[in-house]
């Protein structure tokens, strides 16, 4: 009886471990996606995504792009790094 147990215990545990190495690659696919269009949106030196739009020069009051451009930028290193936590987090499979 206790080995019937244990067997219906690690079919359990092996359910879940699926689960959610299948929620954390979907997210990895999800967030890849997202990060190619973000760096998508980014342009050469020149324009960039104020450019795009026609704002003009991008130069702000305070130098270094529009607001625009550096929400882009946020937005991208922001997915950069869930995307690098999220292959580490898939590596070390911390749910087996």
């Amino acid at each position: 009886m206790a080995e019937l147990a244990a067997h219906a215990h690690a079919a359990l545990q092996n359910r879940y471990a699926l689960r959610v190495e299948a929620i954390f690659s979907f997210l990895q696919v999800i967030i890849a996606v997202v990060l190619i269009l973000l760096v998508l949106m980014h342009s050469g030196k020149d324009a960039g995504l104020s450019g795009a739009f026609g704002v003009g020069s991008g130069q702000g009051p305070l130098g270094g792009g529009s607001m625009v451009e550096r929400n882009l930028n946020r937005w991208t290193v922001f997915f950069a790094v869930l995307f690098v936590l999220n292959t580490i987090i898939l590596l070390k499979e911390p749910w087996k």
